[in-house]
């Protein structure tokens, strides 16, 4: 009974913590859920449906708003990090900028140049791979042209 009664008090807890972080732009439905919160709810024996909603993550390339880039190659050329322009490079399509990556200074990094499209060098070539990407800013998008 104790057991039963402490569950029931976490989730109430847990319900009035979700409903008042909760931003006045979203509801208790679409609130960001912690793996914490997560393993509460299956816990509780909810639908795993909304854990899996909630654990999905959103791809960075398809959250584009209207200030993104979209260059092509020979558009993405200037963006060398010389004479105080900004180093970005692209890969897989998605532009990066790298000009505050200590090892991007002045936009060489290990003989390779800004401004340029470094898919196969980074996927086929560099010991770190794509790794090192992560986190850094998304600014736009290679298109053709």
């Amino acid at each position: 009974m104790k057991r039963i009664t402490t569950l029931i008090i976490s989730v109430l807890a847990l319900a009035l913590l979700v409903v008042g972080c909760a931003s006045p732009a979203t509801d208790a439905a679409t609130a960001p859920v912690t793996a914490a919160e997560t393993a509460e709810t299956t816990e509780v024996g909810e639908s795993s449906a909304s854990t899996e909603a909630a654990t999905t993550q959103a791809d960075p390339v398809a959250e584009e708003t209207s200030d993104m880039l979209e260059l092509t190659l020979e558009e993405l050329k200037q963006f060398d990090g010389k004479d105080g322009n900004p180093a970005y490079v692209a890969v897989d399509g998605v532009i990066y900028d790298v000009s505050n990556v200590r090892s991007w200074s002045n936009g060489m990094h290990k003989g390779y140049s800004a401004g340029n499209d470094l898919t196969d060098i980074i996927k086929n070539k560099s010991p770190h791979g794509v790794k090192n990407l992560e986190g850094l800013p998304i600014v736009g998008k290679l298109i053709d042209g």
